[in-house]
């Protein structure tokens, strides 16, 4: 499969992966901060996301095998790579199953624990949208706004909505990612161990990494460091950005 991508400045090649019911447009700024600090940085749409081809297969397997093809394409060696939420569980996911050496790895706001399913208010906000009978992206968010109370979330949602003739239509693949969101929260617990240096950050305010999952990560990814990033939700990389990026480039120049 070939993803859609972007690509940032000049320098050493670093890969970023996007979030469930992302794309790459999320990680813009952030690329463009990596861009001026000596990176040629490749954002990627995931399958079924963004702008990247829509197909049935839908798996941290299908993902990491996707990530191991891109990096191959676009000979990519000791790349740093960079995933946040469903994009860093397909890095940990080909890290435990891929015979690559990256130069850095940083995953944000995720675990390889299993996840159960937590997405049923966005997937009813997005099935409340009669995508045929709006005219105008603010009619959508009108209908999200009862499932979801957070404007900043339903902004970044309806990023997924493309106007075309009589209406709009999802870019993303939304029936195959809503019948397979369950394996968005798999478990990559029994996949092995990786040795080498890993940074994880996670938003002060997010659920996703609690102090208890730090001992069963390290069972996996023993040299783990973890970092905080404050007044930030799941969405660190957006919430707080000026922190997130200190943080990050910290990590990047030990």
């Amino acid at each position: 499969m070939k993803l859609n991508y972007k690509v940032l400045g000049e320098g050493k090649p670093l890969v970023i992966l996007h979030g469930l019911f992302g794309t790459l447009d999320n990680w813009m700024t952030a690329g463009k901060y990596l861009a001026t600090q000596g990176y040629q940085v490749y954002l990627v749409d995931q399958r079924n996301h963004g702008k990247s081809p829509h197909d049935d297969a839908f798996d941290y397997e299908v993902m990491s095998a996707d990530l191991n093809n891109f990096l191959k394409e676009h000979n990519l060696q000791n790349a740093t790579i960079i995933g946040h939420s469903m994009g860093g569980k397909c890095i940990m996911n080909f890290l435990l199953t891929h015979d690559y050496q990256p130069e850095k790895v940083v995953i944000v706001d995720i675990g390889p624990k299993p996840y159960p399913p937590h997405h049923q208010q966005i997937l009813e906000g997005f099935d409340s949208i009669p995508l045929e009978q709006i005219s105008k992206r603010s009619e959508a968010d009108t209908f999200l706004a009862k499932t979801i109370d957070n404007f900043g979330v339903r902004q970044f949602l309806l990023k997924n909505l493309d106007r075309v003739e009589g209406g709009y239509q999802w870019k993303m693949n939304y029936p195959v990612i809503k019948s397979k969101i369950d394996n968005v929260g798999a478990s990559l617990e029994n996949l092995g161990t990786y040795n080498d240096s890993i940074l994880f950050i996670k938003g002060e305010l997010s659920n996703y990494i609690s102090e208890e999952d730090k001992d069963s990560i390290l069972k996996i990814f023993p040299n783990a460091q973890f970092e905080t990033v404050s007044k930030s939700g799941h969405w660190v990389h957006a919430e707080n950005a000026i922190e997130f990026g200190q943080k990050l480039m910290k990590y990047l120049n030990d």
